[in-house]
């Protein structure tokens, strides 16, 4: 059934934690149900939100795009059923903060009508290239986590190829089974998704681990990757620890590979992606369909009938909820996830997103238990417990005593945030509220410090600016008064030269004056006498012309 030769690894820490899982399990998925409106947040996934590209009062199609992605890390939106854009504006969203965000909200016409889609049967042709912004167009992000942009993690970067595919079927965490029920019930989409990234990974093998608890997913998954794997798949039984789904985790276990503090398992040359995403991957690629639905565990003492339903994104929790049974009255809260690391919602007017796996509804006395907290008594059990072999009694202390730069020496933002530390406290004390805090905090700080350091470089750009048109200013005085100065010394010269050739035009006229005959006798003087007279006559012209200089002589 599985391949038992294949040799196993373990983390540090982990627990044993009660399952809760087969209320949830006993029925088969529910078919989604359409609301009168779905309010669908422009912010569903790690990275910036996406950006509406539709307006109020259009019809839009089920699976249109209405929100294309905002930059590299995001992710598009599309409508998940037919209807009217009544609005877009703010509404509560599904965050520890109980705030709200930007929202379409479509008034659904319960036609659920299709746009033109585009299948792609042959993937195998498909440059890798080529498949990665098929996924990307299709909005998939990664449903078992945070929602990091699935076709980023598809992306091998430098590397040619990549040595491991690892698909997380582990789903460590109690009550949730929706990936459970979608490995019993969608093996077949789940293995060919498989292929798909493997294809676009160029991986050289892939490895499927489920957690020895799911008999019946193991088969299944097992009987699929017979008919469909073509010798490509290794299904895996893992042991059932929490929190043996987190990503570096199971990639330790299956691969004995750990990935650098505050790396990536790429560096190591695995990547990693979750059964639920391989399946929207099938759906993207072979039937062209985006993400426009998703499995979720509805469950809990406080909800009347546990079970799993198919759920359109951006549908209201309450109305969810209600459609199926609906709470108990001694329900006490609600939490979005699981019990682990969950988020605690303040409200069931916020919407389902592609994030959500699970609604928790626990009752009045499970909300209470153990909320007394009291010092810490230096036990060393939260240590013993961290699956990432960090010190969290330190942690507490610096984040406590908000010494920013200490926390991080002992790794802070390697805290995967599972709860194992807050779960064996005996003194009940929220560590991990504690490294949440710390985390944003750092993070606060290291934004103001890049707004600090745009401005302080603004200023200094401005100064220079500044001084160097001072300095260009001064530069142009300086050209324009020397040339004043030239310009004033070349007319005092020409001027005095002028005022030496009259001075010596003067002197010759008077020297031509003192040296000037008066003629005398020069009446009754015979022909030859007046020639003679004449002829002297032009020679003291010529002479005198001789010597007088001109002003083309005086200037050269």
């Amino acid at each position: 059934m599985t391949d038992s030769q294949y040799k196993l690894w373990s983390f540090h820490g982990g627990l044993h934690l009660p399952g809760h899982k087969k209320m949830s399990t006993g029925q088969p998925i529910g078919k989604y149900f359409i609301p009168e409106r779905l309010i669908l947040p422009l912010q569903q996934n790690i990275g910036e939100p996406s950006e509406p590209i539709v307006s109020e009062g259009e019809y839009v199609l089920k699976g249109q795009l209405i929100a294309r992605a905002n930059g590299y890390i995001s992710a598009p939106l599309h409508a998940p059923t037919s209807g009217t854009v009544s609005e877009i504006t703010e509404q509560l969203i599904p965050h520890p903060s109980g705030l709200a965000a930007t929202c379409i909200i479509i008034k659904s016409d319960g036609l659920d009508k299709w746009v033109q889609l585009s299948p792609h049967a042959s993937y195998e042709n498909m440059d890798p290239s080529a498949l990665r912004n098929r996924i990307r167009d299709a909005g998939i992000v990664g449903l078992g986590g945070a929602g990091f942009p699935s076709f980023i993690k598809l992306n091998p970067g430098s590397r040619t190829s990549i040595d491991e595919l690892v698909i997380n079927a582990a789903e460590c965490e109690p009550y949730i089974t929706c990936d459970d029920m979608l490995m019993r019930e969608h093996a077949d989409e789940i293995i060919q998704g498989t292929l798909i990234m493997q294809h676009a990974l160029h991986a050289r093998q892939c490895l499927i681990g489920v957690e020895d608890d799911k008999p019946e997913a193991l088969k299944v998954m097992s009987d699929a990757v017979k008919r469909l794997g073509h010798g490509q798949i290794k299904i895996l039984a893992i042991p059932t620890l929490y929190p043996t789904g987190g990503e570096k985790q199971i990639i330790k276990v299956l691969t004995g590979k750990e990935a650098p503090s505050q790396g990536l398992p790429l560096d190591t040359g695995t990547v990693c992606h979750n059964v639920g995403t391989a399946a929207a991957v099938y759906q993207a690629v072979i039937h062209g369909r985006p993400l426009v639905s998703r499995i979720i565990t509805l469950t809990g003492q406080g909800i009347k009938t546990p079970g799993n339903h198919e759920v359109l994104i951006g549908t209201p929790v309450n109305e969810f909820i209600e459609h199926n049974g609906g709470y108990h009255n001694r329900i006490g809260k609600l939490i979005m996830g699981g019990p682990m690391m969950g988020i605690s919602l303040a409200s069931d007017l916020v919407p389902v997103i592609k994030t959500t796996n699970c609604l928790l509804g626990q009752t009045q006395q499970e909300a209470t238990d153990n909320n007394t907290v009291m010092p810490c008594i230096r036990c060393g059990a939260c240590m013993d417990a961290c699956p990432v072999n960090l010190l969290p009694q330190q942690l507490y202390w610096y984040a406590f005593a908000r010494d920013m730069d200490k926390i991080q020496d002992y790794n802070l933002f390697d805290c995967i945030e599972c709860g194992c530390c807050c779960y064996v406290c005996p003194s009940n004390i929220p560590l991990v509220q504690y490294y949440r805090f710390a985390k944003t905090e750092i993070w606060a700080q290291e934004r103001e410090k890049k707004k600090s350091d745009r401005a302080r470089n603004r200023h200094e750009f401005r100064l220079e600016r500044l001084e160097k048109q001072k300095k260009e200013r001064g530069e142009r005085l300086r050209k324009k008064k020397a040339a004043l100065n030239k310009s004033k010394s070349t007319d005092k010269k020409d001027n005095d030269k002028q005022q030496a050739i009259a001075a010596a035009l003067t002197r010759v006229r008077e020297k031509q004056k003192q040296h000037s005959v008066i003629s005398k006798n020069t009446d009754n003087l015979t022909a030859d006498q007046k020639k003679k007279i004449e002829d002297a006559d032009k020679r003291r012209q010529q002479n005198n012309n001789e010597k007088v200089p001109s002003e083309e002589d005086s200037d050269s």
